[in-house]
């Protein structure tokens, strides 16, 4: 069993020889290799220049043999910047060129076709990658969805209490409503545009779900992931990262996702009990990101040996982070891990 083969049959909850692992920001600052592009090229010039995506998605890959995933470099933020809302990172973190803080502003966006030609090199990079990989392993696409691009939107960026979003979808549902309608619109584009180059799945990043109570979470952010994956064919798995996962579980399950991924807060074990019984429904993560930051990798090996036994015999488990790795990540821990990881046995 390949790499490929081994990520897409636990993505289908079939027996696989150990569980398949890939990192949610694997291709990026933790790797020397990556940094060194760095010092040459800007973030947005990586990004949105296909051969320099490409290097950068294949690095992690070429290092670690044990992944079984490539994940495509690039940014949620790729989505509004379509539409004609561009980004930028500063000391701050994101800045939005300029806040959605009327209708107007947002029946100005771009109509949600503008992706074709705007992320055409999102496609052209996964082209390049998806020839190197060939069939042994699998290769990932990915989207922010509409709740949590529409957050930096609406918020004109980072934020610590991200209450305007909350407060235009409860006092002008109808615009809160139009620009959820044309991210969705834009991301079933921009995903089919990547299925189309070659990717083996899709991950949808809800980054602030967390944002959203139980209760909020159908009307704010669910029912356009729903739309979503009832777009996209369906024998392409869908993994939904969400976080605060525990919190809308059952919920999820029923959108048509094929994979929930959680953040690290809760046990794998009592989320795979919350589903209704019966679910066919992998289950991605969790380990804590900071752990890779430790300086015993004993504690690594021993964090990631306490998932492999609490997900042993469930054939439906991808290992990953519960968020993405952090960039003072050490290398000699994410090969600990990794090494624990090809030795679990089903």
């Amino acid at each position: 069993m390949n790499s490929r083969e081994r990520f897409l049959a636990a993505a289908r909850c079939e027996a696989t020889d150990r569980p398949p692992v890939w990192i949610m920001r694997q291709a990026g600052r933790y790797l020397p290799e990556y940094r060194a592009l760095k010092e040459r090229h800007d973030f947005l010039t990586l990004v949105k220049t296909p051969e320099l995506a490409a290097e950068v998605t294949l690095q992690p890959v070429r290092r670690f043999e044990t992944l079984d995933a490539a994940i495509t470099f690039s940014d949620i933020l790729v989505i509004p910047e379509a539409l004609g809302q561009n980004y930028r990172f500063g000391n701050g973190g994101i800045a939005m060129e300029f806040t959605l803080d009327s209708p107007e502003q947002i029946r100005r966006l771009a109509a949600a076709d503008a992706v074709f030609e705007k992320l055409a090199y999102v496609p052209a990079a996964q082209k390049i990658v998806r020839k190197q990989l060939g069939d042994t392993r699998a290769l990932l696409g990915f989207a922010g969805t509409p709740w949590t691009l529409a957050t930096y939107m609406i918020e004109g960026g980072s934020a610590k209490q991200f209450s305007k979003i909350k407060a235009l979808a409860a006092e002008q549902p109808e615009a809160f409503s139009a620009l959820m309608e044309k991210l969705s619109d834009a991301i079933i584009i921009y995903l089919k545009m990547q299925i189309d180059a070659g990717v083996d799945a899709i991950q949808l990043f809800d980054s602030w779900a967390a944002l959203c109570t139980a209760q909020e979470y159908e009307a704010l952010s669910l029912k356009w992931i729903r739309k979503i994956i009832a777009a996209l064919p369906p024998e392409t798995p869908v993994i939904v990262f969400a976080k605060g996962m525990a919190h809308f579980a059952k919920a999820v399950a029923e959108s048509g996702a094929s994979v929930l991924g959680t953040d690290w807060t809760h046990s794998l074990s009592d989320i795979r009990k919350s589903l209704p019984a019966g679910t066919k429904l992998a289950l991605q993560g969790n380990l804590d990101p900071a752990v890779l930051n430790f300086e015993n990798a004993g504690i690594v090996r021993e964090r990631t040996r306490a998932i492999l036994d609490e997900m042993a015999g469930d054939n439906g488990f991808i290992f990953n982070l519960g968020h993405g790795i952090q960039p003072c990540a050490r290398i000699e821990n994410v090969a600990a891990m990794l090494e624990e990881i090809s030795h679990a046995q089903r």
